[in-house]
């Protein structure tokens, strides 16, 4: 920030120098035409000196005229490179005045219009933060810079949450949904803090808020987990057994929440047939598998290389252009044959199995970018639910 102000201010005297130079230069010309005056006055008491002196007899004419020439001499060497005094139609205190509301009237426009405390920001984030402390301190004041981002109203809510201060979080995340045009995920987040800052008490308002979630998204995990929790604390064992199944079917392999999950489900289980319950069955959710050989044109395998990557994947026909499930391989590993299932799926919410329609492709890129490449080879529309095995070649340049 001091780099900045040090530039401002440079900027600053360069600006002041068109106003101040021509009032400092006015002042030597002044000073100039003062001079001036002075030497002609010297020269009129001079012929006035020689001619009292010719008057008394001291001189006579010739005298007087090569005295009155010298004195002329000299004055004409005295003003000699004096410029023409020139007129100024803006007068002295205009220039002073204009000198000293510009920067003021600069520094106002900027420090309203301005986004100085954004650049701060900027400069402070680049550095990691030193404690939970100064990271919520930078997103109180990244908040208070851009009321208007959702995005910067989310990441303080979850930190408020870390805190243990969800009323707090609940107030940020209502207006990043309100912001966002309530996306589900952010309902659920508002849902959630709102629980806990109503001190674990379910009420109207958090149901209409997790409802109004999964009616726009039946997958949004926060919601499905707060609905499992209440469930679970009204003894409501078979719906938060329900609810913790659709959450556990949307969460990655690999996801640590993953193990706290099933022992909650476990508990639940074992709460419900110690009251003489039953615990129902749970469907399993469907899964699709397609099983693809792919291979290479003939003519294409001395255009291609060992190295060059493939991308075999799976897309909707009638849905997001993002892959469903894929694989990449290189040219080397061709024919082969694999399958495609929803655990190859790039996202937790775009599956094979959610989309009735899909195609196959298989491309070539020597860049290795899944995107674009030199060669192509596309199936037909196909039921995501094939069982029969498809086959892929790749014989077409990539367009």
């Amino acid at each position: 920030m001091i780099d900045f102000w040090l530039a401002a201010g440079l900027l600053l005297l360069v600006a002041l120098s068109f106003l101040l130079i021509p009032v400092l230069r006015e002042r030597r010309v002044q000073r100039e035409e003062d001079r001036t005056a002075l030497n002609v006055a010297l020269y009129q008491e001079r012929v006035a000196e020689l001619q009292a002196q010719q008057a008394e007899g001291v001189l006579d004419a010739a005298q007087l005229d090569s005295g009155r020439a010298e004195a002329a001499r000299e004055l004409l060497a005295d003003t000699e490179g004096v410029a023409a005094p020139r007129v100024s139609r803006l007068g002295k205190p205009l220039p002073l005045l204009a000198a000293i509301l510009v920067p003021v009237l600069g520094l106002g426009l900027y420090l309203h219009f301005g986004a100085a405390d954004k650049v701060e920001l900027t400069r402070e984030f680049a550095q990691a933060p030193r404690s939970m402390e100064e990271m919520t301190l930078r997103l109180e004041r990244a908040v208070a810079a851009q009321p208007d981002s959702a995005e910067g109203l989310y990441f303080l809510g979850r930190t408020y949450m870390a805190q243990e201060r969800p009323a707090e979080a609940a107030k940020l995340f209502e207006r990043a949904a309100n912001l966002s045009g309530r996306q589900p995920e952010l309902l659920g987040q508002w849902a959630q803090a709102q629980y806990f800052a109503d001190g674990k008490k379910w009420s109207d308002k958090i149901q209409a808020l997790t409802d109004e979630a999964l009616k726009a998204d039946p997958k949004e995990v926060t919601s499905l987990g707060l609905l499992g929790i209440a469930a679970f604390e009204g003894e409501r064992y078979q719906e938060a057994i329900d609810y913790w199944n659709r959450l556990l079917a949307q969460l990655p392999a690999d996801d640590k929440s993953r193990e706290a999950l099933q022992g909650g489900i476990a508990r639940a289980a074992e709460k419900l047939q110690a009251s003489g319950g039953k615990v129902a069955q749970a469907i399993a959710p469907k899964s699709a598998v397609l099983k693809v050989s792919v291979n290479l044109a003939s003519e294409l395998k001395g255009k291609v290389q060992p190295g060059d990557s493939v991308f075999i994947f799976a897309r909707a026909t009638s849905g997001p252009p993002a892959p469903l499930a894929a694989r990449r391989l290189t040219v080397a590993d061709l024919p082969v044959t694999l399958e495609l299932s929803d655990a190859d799926a790039m996202m937790p919410q775009l599956k094979l199995s959610n989309f009735p329609e899909v195609q196959l492709v298989a491309r070539i890129s020597r860049a290795g970018q899944p995107t674009a490449g030199e060669w192509i080879g596309r199936s037909g529309p196909l039921a995501s639910s094939t069982t029969a095995p498809q086959t892929l070649t790749i014989d077409s340049p990539d367009k």
